[in-house]
C-alpha cells in the first residue's frame, strides 16, 4: 500500500512531536473515499482492520509477569505493524492517570502507519468506567430515574470530551439492554430501564452527547441482554421470548438507536431460538447448543442487516468471555462471527506478551486461509473494511493534527475529571435519589450536637463515602457536629459486638449491596435465625434493621446497586435508592451515588427520582412491591407528580 505524506508531518512523526493520524492514502486534493482506500489495501491489510485485540496487561521480554500496559512499547507496536491492527480497546489497567493516557494512545497511533487506529474504551459512566482520573458519572439507572433527556445528554457529553481530550475516539456506549429481569446479573444498573421506549429516549441522547464531540458510539448489547439470569462472562445464557416480544421489547430501542445513527452495533453472546435456532455442538462438552447471536448469520445479517436496514459497523462482545471461548475454537469464533456478518471481532485472542503473539497469529492467519478457501467470501472482507475506514473518516480520525502532544497534554489535564464536570455529575446523581418508604418520620434526620451515627455498609469505600460526606455537610454547616462509627460486613455474621455498635448510636444508616436476591424465605417470611455466611449480603444488612428499630433508633436503608435488593427490607421504616456502589477510594469520589443518597438522608437535598424499574416482593411472589415511576416526597410522603 503506498501513502502520500507531507515533508512536515514525516519529520513530526520522526521527532514523536506530532499526535501521528497519518495522511490518507490519497492526495491533500482528493476526497477521503472508504471504497477507493480499500481497493487499494490487501487482504492482509483489510483483516487486520477487523482485528482488535486488548494489551490489557503485558510481560516485556526477561519480565517475571504481566503488568498494567501503561507506557508504549517496541513489542506491542510490532504487532500492531505486522498484523496491520485496526484498532485497540482499553481498560482501566491502561488508563492509570490523564498525562500517561494520551501518551500511551499516541504512542498506540506511532505504531499505526498507515492508517489510524480506533481507540476504543468501555467508559458507559456508572459502574462501568476504566478512566481512573475521570468523570464516573451517576450510571444508566440513575439517568432513568431522573427522566430527564437533558441528564443524558449531558453525560454522553461530558464523557465524550474528556475521551476526545485523551485521543479515545471510541466509546463501546450506550447500553440499552431493557432490564426486565431483576435476577439478571451483569446489566442491572446499567440498563435506564425496564421500559424500552424511556430507555430508547435516553439511550439515543446519550449517542447525540457522545457524537457531538465525534466520538463513535456502539450500542449494545444485540439483541438485548436485559432478561438474562446468566452473565454472558461465565456462561451462555438463552433468552426464549417469540419474535413479537423481541420486536417489542428487546429490539426497540436498538430500532432508535440506529434511526439516530448510532455508529455501532455491539453483539450479544446470547442464544435467541425464536430469532435463529441454528444448532453447533460445543467445544465444552459435546451438547448441542444454539449458536449465540455474535455468531449467527440470521441474527447478525438477516434481522439486524436486511430486516433493520443496518449499515453501520457491527462488533463483537469481548470474544474471550466463556459464553464463546468455553464453547468454540478460538479461531472457528472469528471466522464464524465475520460469516454471520460481523465488522469487528473484539479481543479475538489474548495476546499479554510477545511469546503469547501466535495467538493472535493463529487467529489472523485462520481469516485469511478461510478466505482463501472460499469459507470466508471476500465481499464480507470489503464490505466490512469500507464500514471501518468509512467511519475513520466519518469521525475525523483519518485527518492529520498538527497539535503538539505537550499541548495535548495540557489540554487533557484541563478537561479530564474537572470542576464542571463533577458538579454537573453531583447534580444528576442528586436528582436521582429515589425515596420509596419514609414511616414515622424517619426523614430527615436531624441529629444533634454529638450524637452518634452508625454507618454500615459491606466494604470500606462504602462506609468512607457515607463519613465523608456526613464530614462535609458538618463543615458547610448543613448539620450539627456528630460522631460517626464506622461497620463493614462483607463475609460476615451478625454478632453481639455488632449489636453494641448499635446500642452505642443514635442514627443508624445501612447500605444494601445484593446483585441477585437470594434471601431464605419460608411460608413468605424472611427466615431471620439462618446465620449462613454465604447469605451475609441479606442476612446482616437484615438484622441491622430489625435490631436497629427494635430498639428505636432512626434506621434508613440504603439500595446501593440493583434496588430490587430493596425487597428484602419490607419492614424497613425508610428506603431509598441511589443506584451506585462505587465509594471512596484513592482521594477521591469514584461515583456520586452514595454521597448524594446521603445528603437526602439529612435533607440536604430532596429526593427527585422516581423508580425506572418495578421492584417485585421476594415474599410474596408474582406481587409487586414498588412499582414503576414511583417515588416519594420528603416533605408530605406523598408520591411525586
Amino acid at each position: 500500500m503506498k501513502k502520500v505524506m507531507s515533508v512536515g508531518l514525516v519529520a513530526a512523526l520522526a521527532t514523536s512531536i506530532l499526535i501521528p493520524f497519518k495522511t490518507p492514502l490519497v492526495s491533500a486534493e482528493e476526497t477521503l473515499d472508504a471504497k477507493s482506500i480499500v481497493s487499494e489495501m490487501t487482504l492482509e491489510e483489510k483483516v487486520g482492520q477487523m482485528l482488535m485485540p486488548d494489551f490489557r496487561n503485558w510481560k516485556k521480554q526477561g519480565d517475571k509477569m504481566a503488568v498494567g500496559f501503561t507506557e508504549m512499547n517496541d513489542e506491542v507496536g510490532s504487532i500492531i505493524k505486522k498484523y496491520h491492527i485496526g484498532g485497540v480497546i482499553l481498560f482501566a489497567e491502561n488508563v492509570v492517570d490523564t498525562e500517561q493516557t494520551v501518551r500511551l494512545v499516541n504512542g498506540l497511533q506511532s505504531a499505526s502507519e498507515d492508517i489510524p487506529l480506533l481507540v476504543t474504551i468501555d467508559q458507559e459512566g456508572g459502574i462501568v468506567t476504566r478512566l481512573q482520573s475521570g468523570t464516573n458519572l451517576p450510571g444508566n439507572m440513575a439517568l432513568g430515574a431522573t427522566r430527564r433527556e437533558r441528564n443524558a445528554y449531558k453525560t454522553g457529553e461530558i464523557i465524550g470530551k474528556e475521551l476526545s481530550s485523551l485521543g479515545i475516539n471510541v466509546n463501546f456506549s450506550p447500553t440499552i439492554d431493557v432490564n426486565n429481569n431483576p435476577g439478571n446479573p451483569v446489566i442491572g444498573v446499567r440498563s435506564f430501564s425496564s421500559d424500552p421506549k424511556l430507555v430508547a429516549k435516553l439511550g439515543v441522547q446519550t449517542i447525540k452527547g457522545l457524537q457531538k464531540q465525534n466520538i463513535a458510539t456502539a450500542a449494545k448489547h444485540f439483541p438485548g441482554h436485559g432478561d438474562t439470569a446468566v452473565d454472558s462472562h461465565y456462561g451462555l445464557p438463552v433468552v426464549s421470548h417469540d419474535k413479537k416480544r423481541l420486536d417489542e421489547v428487546e429490539l426497540y430501542p436498538f430500532k432508535q438507536a440506529m434511526d439516530a445513527g448510532v455508529d455501532m452495533i455491539m453483539t450479544a453472546h446470547l442464544q435467541f431460538p425464536a430469532l435463529d435456532d441454528t444448532t453447533y455442538t460445543s467445544k465444552k462438552d459435546g451438547q448441542q447448543i444454539t449458536v449465540p447471536a455474535t455468531l449467527s448469520r440470521g441474527i447478525i445479517t438477516d434481522l439486524l442487516r436486511k430486516e433493520l436496514g443496518y449499515n453501520g459497523i457491527v462488533v463483537t462482545d469481548a470474544l474471550n468471555m466463556k459464553a464463546i471461548s468455553d464453547n468454540f475454537g478460538q479461531e472457528e469464533a472469528v471466522i464464524m462471527a465475520i460469516n454471520a456478518g460481523v465488522d469487528i471481532a473484539l479481543m479475538p485472542a489474548q495476546v499479554n506478551s510477545i511469546e503469547m503473539e501466535k495467538n493472535l497469529e493463529d487467529v489472523y492467519s485462520g481469516v485469511i486461509n478461510a478466505v482463501h478457501s472460499g469459507e470466508i467470501p471476500m465481499a464480507e472482507i470489503n464490505d466490512s473494511a469500507e464500514r471501518i475506514i468509512d467511519l475513520k473518516i466519518k469521525r475525523g480520525i483519518y485527518e492529520a493534527t498538527d497539535q503538539n502532544v505537550d499541548k495535548k497534554v495540557k489540554n487533557a489535564l484541563r478537561v479530564v475529571g474537572n470542576k464542571e464536570h463533577v458538579k454537573a455529575e453531583e447534580k444528576m446523581a442528586e436528582e436521582a435519589v429515589t425515596l420509596l418508604k419514609n414511616e414515622k418520620r424517619t426523614l430527615p434526620f436531624k441529629p444533634k450536637k454529638h450524637e452518634k451515627v452508625l454507618v454500615v455498609a459491606p466494604f470500606k469505600d462504602q462506609t468512607d463515602a457515607m463519613a465523608r460526606t456526613i464530614q462535609e455537610l458538618i463543615d458547610k454547616k448543613r448539620i450539627k457536629s456528630v460522631d460517626v462509627e464506622r461497620l463493614e460486613f462483607e463475609n460476615k455474621t451478625f454478632t453481639e459486638e455488632t449489636k453494641e455498635k448499635i446500642n452505642e448510636a443514635d442514627y443508624v444508616i445501612t447500605g444494601s449491596y445484593i446483585v441477585k436476591n437470594d434471601p431464605a424465605v419460608n411460608d413468605g417470611v424472611i427466615d431471620d435465625t439462618i446465620q449462613d455466611s454465604s447469605k451475609w449480603a441479606t442476612a446482616f444488612p437484615r438484622a441491622v434493621m430489625n435490631y436497629s428499630q427494635s430498639q428505636s433508633k432512626k434506621f434508613v436503608l440504603i439500595s446501593v446497586r440493583n434496588p430490587y435488593d430493596i425487597a428484602n427490607f419490607e419492614e424497613a421504616n425508610a428506603v431509598l435508592a441511589v443506584y451506585g456502589f462505587k465509594g471512596y477510594t484513592n482521594g477521591r469520589y469514584r461515583q456520586p451515588n452514595i454521597p448524594a443518597g446521603v445528603k437526602t438522608i439529612f435533607g440536604a437535598s430532596d429526593p427527585k427520582g422516581k423508580l425506572p424499574v418495578a421492584i417485585p416482593s421476594v415474599t410474596n411472589k408474582g406481587e409487586t412491591l414498588y412499582p414503576f415511576g414511583l417515588g416519594l416526597n420528603i416533605k408530605n410522603n406523598k408520591p411525586l407528580k
